[in-house]
């Protein structure tokens, strides 16, 4: 059914309920700066009930704009409940732009019927929704959705078999693929799992009881993160059975039929529904958001991308007045016939180093040109490239005192860019420095390290990190990634670690650095060197890494020649 089937004519009349948005939704909304003045007054319908796919009533809260006419419809699906930040970020401010919103706690959570059960019911139960919208009297037949993280994924799923009705998407901060959340390579991404373990059980029912076991995981990580073996210790973490988070952590392997249909992926290689992406150079689905953008443009989709220098918590924080206003502007745009809102580039990022905004055409900018650096026994970076291979640094670590992760895209307030010179102290943690700069460097575009390693017991992790150090030598992370590695007796092994991509500028007299390590814990679960599953080992090896000249930090785009001196 499209919208010509919804003509004022055709439905029945509709008189709007007198019920007002919560009020701590109407104070924090009070609170904001820098958004777009409110056009219309916003009136509720809450608590109704729109049945499932399988019957379960989904409690739903409608919000919508006073004021004559016919409005289009947001349609926000949410396992994190229906109050604050959610009613006010989405309920009350896109109404007061002009639209219906539709708030709806996701099967199990929030006092929607049935059972939680992660990925598994939201492409049905969002058509379901999508029925039951027809049959409203005030939806006009323009559907747009919106919302960030797991709100963005019911958006995915739904777009697998978009309904006709469904004319725009704004995805914000969002992931298609669940494996990808959780671990990276088999590594398991252990304080991230934990957090959103938090976040799925108790974000929903209430502000006060997340805040509660958000500061119980807080207070207990080291604990739980260092228990032998690992899965004694999140077995506990959230004080109550979660199922759903003991599998995922359980299955490392992507090609395990437990993740069979958990990836939305398909959906943005087919799609025509024009769809907004978001997302941050520390988000933690920033490369999820990176491939959805590649296989939208791929299939010829209208697609427009926002990358801002957040976390995936401070994107709805500090950056929410350009989040909001980048949604507002897309979905007016499909869903009004209102393109002011747009801008001429499709590609807007900001240039870590420069704090600046840069608008592109596409993203990457360029083509896929990279610059090779490769280090030295003197632990510099050069771009002479070796002859052969031999030994150019050898560390151990030890799983009982794992190397700490620090900064960079985590569920945390520890999360985002840091100064590194106290992890970088540590013995097995290795740095390979460039000269000076002469000039600003800009590299934008996807960045990833070529390893040549070799191991003693034949089972390690390596975790790889650019930072950009300034005059005074303060080293700050701009992106970084991790992988597993596999050898047999003294021969290296070749491993291609991804980094995550960036924008960023290397201003004059900074250098470029490579850090390199055997692990970051515990944003990731520590490798206990025997071959055993990170989470049902309980003895630990220590382990000694050798890496080999052949190895090489790649960066995007073509460098300048640079000094030869050495840091």
């Amino acid at each position: 059914m499209t919208s010509a089937a919804h003509d004022a004519a055709s439905r029945p009349a509709w008189t709007p309920p007198t019920g007002k948005p919560p009020l701590s939704a109407r104070i924090l909304r009070a609170t904001w700066r820098g958004l777009p003045a409110a056009r219309y007054a916003v009136g509720r319908e809450p608590g109704l009930e729109v049945p499932a796919a399988d019957g379960s009533p989904l409690l739903t809260d409608h919000y919508f704009p006073r004021g004559p006419g016919d409005f289009p419809t947001l349609l926000v699906r949410s396992p994190y409940g229906r109050g604050v930040p959610w009613s006010p970020m989405y309920g009350v401010l896109f109404a007061e732009q002009g639209f219906h919103v539709v708030l709806q706690s996701c099967r199990g959570t929030g006092g929607s019927g049935g059972r939680f059960d992660l990925w598994r019911n939201e492409a049905a139960d969002g058509h379901a929704t999508v029925a039951w919208l027809r049959e409203q009297p005030w939806f006009d037949g323009g559907l747009g959705t919106v919302g960030p993280s797991y709100l963005g994924y019911v958006q995915w799923a739904l777009a697998l078999d978009p309904p006709p009705e469904l004319k725009a998407m704004a995805v914000q901060m969002s992931l298609h693929d669940p494996y990808d959340l959780f671990h990276a390579d088999g590594v398991p991404r252990l304080e991230n799992a934990l957090a959103v373990g938090v976040g799925m059980t108790y974000q929903h029912q209430g502000t006060a009881a997340f805040a509660r076991a958000t500061l119980r995981l807080q207070r207990r990580l080291r604990g739980i993160t260092g228990a032998r073996p690992l899965r004694s210790g999140h077995l506990t973490t959230l004080a109550q059975e979660v199922p759903w988070l003991d599998d995922v952590l359980t299955h490392p392997d992507a090609e395990d039929p437990y993740w069979r249909g958990a990836s939305t992926a398909d959906a943005a290689e087919r799609l025509t529904v024009p769809t907004s992406l978001v997302t941050g150079w520390h988000d933690v689905l920033a490369d999820q958001t990176f491939a959805q953008y590649d296989r939208l443009r791929r299939a010829g989709c209208r697609t427009a991308l926002l990358v801002g220098p957040w976390t995936h918590t401070s994107a709805l924080q500090r950056g929410w007045p350009e989040v909001f206003t980048e949604s507002l502007g897309w979905l007016r745009a499909q869903l009004c016939d209102d393109p002011s809102g747009l801008r001429a580039a499709p590609v807007r990022v900001h240039m870590g180093g420069a704090d600046t905004w840069r608008d592109l055409d596409d993203w990457p900018s360029s083509p896929a040109a990279t610059t090779s650096w490769f280090p030295t026994t003197e632990r510099h970076l050069t771009r002479q490239p070796p002859t052969g291979s031999a030994p150019v640094a050898s560390f151990v670590h030890d799983p009982a005192d794992p190397t700490p992760s620090l900064g960079g895209p985590l569920l945390s307030r520890t999360a985002g860019p840091r100064d590194n010179a106290a992890l970088e102290r540590r013995k097995d943690v290795v740095t390979f420095t460039g000269p000076a700069l002469a000039e600003p460097v800009e590299i934008l575009g996807p960045v990833s390290a070529r390893l040549s390693v070799a191991t003693d017991t034949g089972h390690a992790d390596v975790f790889a990190r650019l930072c950009d150090v300034d005059a005074k030598g303060r080293s700050t992370n701009v992106c970084d990634g991790t992988a597993r590695v596999r050898t047999t007796g003294r021969t290296p092994a070749a491993v291609t670690v991804p980094m995550s991509s960036t924008a960023h500028r290397f201003a004059a007299g900074h250098r470029i650095r490579w850090q390199i390590s055997g692990g970051a814990h515990p944003r990731f679960a520590r490798n206990p060197g025997t071959g055993e599953p990170a989470l049902e080992a309980t003895e630990l090896s220590p382990v000694r890494i050798t890496l080999h000249t052949d190895s090489a930090l790649l960066l995007p785009g073509t460098w300048p020649d640079v000094p030869a001196d050495t840091p």
